[in-house]
């Protein structure tokens, strides 16, 4: 299998992070050769700063963790990550604007983020799999082809509804968008090698993980839950 640690998205969400702690994640991410990191909208520029000269990659979060914003909030905060060079980001989808129906509000998020990001940023999108059912999870994913994304991610990790990342949605969203040319990135709950790989082999391209440096060197001392 290609080396792991190309598929992982190094992560700290923490809303605690300091500057300090984010150069730590960057460092980490330099010295294991991780594809990126993801960090918190307001800790963009610091990960950028740490990473110059680099080839790794910084994903923002926006909307971050429950999506249930206005559509005018993600869209600002997603042009501040932007500008303050943010390659990737990283939204949640209005989770209860889907449930009840409303897909224009959710495709039109999603096509703004996408607008914004196009020719600057990949714009992967966080359906939050834990609170939906599979029809649901497939059309998240559709409606995340059609308005320009680049990618559909399972989860933030982080709410208490999460559920770590399965073999079956990663199947099944990969199902859903390879033939339209977007990935899958498995979040949440990825916590050692035997994981990753059998996420990477149902059809993850990228892996979201605050346990990227366990899962490259089997290290079991710090594990963590997103």
């Amino acid at each position: 299998m290609t080396n792991l640690a190309k598929y992982i998205d190094h992560t700290l969400l923490s809303s605690a992070a300091t500057k300090k702690d984010v150069e730590k994640l960057c460092n980490e991410a330099k010295e294991y050769g991780f594809y990126a990191v993801c960090v918190q909208p307001i800790q963009t520029k610091n990960a950028v700063e740490a990473l110059k000269g680099t080839d790794v990659k910084v994903a923002a979060v926006t909307g971050f963790p429950h999506g249930a914003t206005f559509t005018e909030i993600k869209v600002e905060e997603t042009k501040k990550c932007l500008a303050d060079g943010a390659t990737e980001i990283d939204m949640v989808i209005n989770v209860g604007a889907l449930k009840e129906g409303n897909l224009e509000l959710v495709k039109d998020e999603i096509k703004q983020l996408a607008s914004l990001c196009k020719g600057k940023a990949k714009l992967k999108v966080i359906i939050e799999t834990g609170l939906l059912t599979d029809e649901e999870k497939v059309t998240a994913c559709k409606l995340s082809v059609e308005a320009g994304a680049d990618c559909v991610k399972t989860s933030t990790g982080v709410l208490k509804e999460s559920k770590p990342a399965t073999v079956e949605d990663v199947k099944l969203m990969n199902e859903t968008v390879k033939d339209f040319g977007l990935f899958v990135k498995a979040s949440g709950g990825v916590s050692d090698e035997k994981g990753a790989k059998a996420l990477i082999e149902a059809g993850a391209s990228r892996i979201g993980t605050s346990n990227g440096i366990k899962i490259v060197t089997g290290d079991n001392s710090n594990t963590l839950n997103y």
